[in-house]
């Protein structure tokens, strides 16, 4: 009778029952965005400022506001002035923008003479003409050494500026 009993237990047993496999389905859903997208329809432009015996800088806002420390700017030949922009077309989605820490801009007539672009600044507006677009306006701030060489200053390679989905 015991080893009947211990027969009937191994055949009902858990282990007689364990499930080998078992099987999900899983769904697939993919979303495809646009690709984003940039471009530039203003270069930056500071204008024109004077030498002076001592060093400064001359900050470009982004919109457009110039202001002088240590240097002059004359209201009466500025020069062009503009912030740089460009057009981010990114749909619905967030994005992150990356400038340069610094550019460098040479004399026409004598590269060896540089002058140093930094902190730049970026402020994007909703550009109401494309649905899901934006206009970024870039300002920086141009350090000029005392005694700056006078002549147009320009760096033909441009800078970069890479926007990129979050």
């Amino acid at each position: 009778m015991q080893k009947l009993i211990v027969i009937l237990s191994i055949l009902f047993s858990a282990q007689g029952f364990a499930q080998a496999s078992a099987s999900a389905v899983v769904n697939t859903v993919v979303r495809v965005v646009e690709p984003i997208t940039i471009q530039k329809s203003l270069d930056l432009n500071f204008g024109n400022v004077l030498s002076s015996y001592n060093p400064g800088s001359l900050i470009l806002s982004p919109d457009g506001t110039r202001t002088a420390v240590g240097v002059q700017i004359s209201n009466a030949v500025q020069g062009e002035v503009s912030p740089a922009q460009a057009v981010v077309t990114h749909g619905d989605n967030d994005y992150s923008i990356t400038l340069p820490d610094s550019f460098i801009l040479y004399n026409q007539r004598n590269p060896n003479q540089t002058i140093l672009i930094n902190q730049f600044k970026v402020e994007p507006f909703i550009y109401s003409g494309i649905e899901g677009a934006d206009i970024l306006r870039i300002g920086a701030t141009l350090n000029l050494e005392a005694n700056q060489v006078p002549g147009l200053y320009t760096n033909s390679t441009g800078f970069s500026v890479t926007v990129t989905y979050n």
